[in-house]
């Protein structure tokens, strides 16, 4: 059964075409120079900016989704994700799955009664991850997911993303850190303002 996500011809904002498939249980790396539109490539797969092209899951097209459904499908997790509440629990559906995943991450177990006033950067952006992770997407867009981390909360992160991708997640990754591409990347694409170029392996 085909379950790749299909990205053709999507273009928005000035940018594009672009094109691309993330494959389930792999690492697809975008890189490029800042500004270029990495981010708002994330966010036009996930159909948070106005956009046009082809974007499916296997024979099923976006358009025959609502919005949230297709983005319980490929969830987009951004640099900095926003919190409508200052109660961390509040924003997790399935608070006793996100918190088998905290110890993962080298989070406190109780981080969860936190306000979020009170969270790091890096505590933020790490519970963000997790929010995500426990709806059970079948793909992640993650806009550098470790950028506000110290190296050993960096590898942390990864073992945790190469579990999920053994468990079937597809991921889409934009990272600037090229060892960080080297280590989690099946396929990597540098962008331009007018399209991706694949980079060798």
């Amino acid at each position: 059964m085909d379950a790749n996500l299909y990205i053709r011809h999507l273009t928005g904002h000035g940018r594009g075409p672009f094109t691309l498939v993330v494959a389930p249980g792999r690492c697809t790396v975008l890189s490029g120079a800042s500004g270029t539109g990495k981010s708002l490539l994330l966010r036009m797969i996930a159909d948070l900016d106005p956009n046009e092209g082809e974007v499916r899951i296997g024979k099923t097209p976006r358009d025959a989704m609502t919005g949230p459904a297709w983005r319980r499908e490929v969830t987009y997790v951004a640099a900095e994700s926003g919190w409508w509440a200052d109660d961390v629990r509040s924003h997790f559906t399935d608070p006793a799955a996100a918190e088998r995943l905290l110890g993962r991450l080298l989070l406190r177990p109780d981080i969860l009664s936190a306000a979020v006033s009170h969270l790091s950067t890096g505590e933020r952006q790490r519970l963000a991850l997790i929010r995500a992770l426990v709806r059970r997407p079948r793909f992640l867009l993650l806009d550098e997911p470790t950028s506000g981390l110290d190296a050993d909360t960096t590898m942390a992160v990864e073992a945790l993303l190469r579990d999920v991708m053994a468990e079937g997640i597809g991921l889409l990754v934009v990272s600037h850190n090229t060892a960080q591409a080297a280590r989690l990347r099946h396929a990597q694409f540098h962008l331009r303002q007018d399209g991706l170029e694949s980079l060798p392996i």
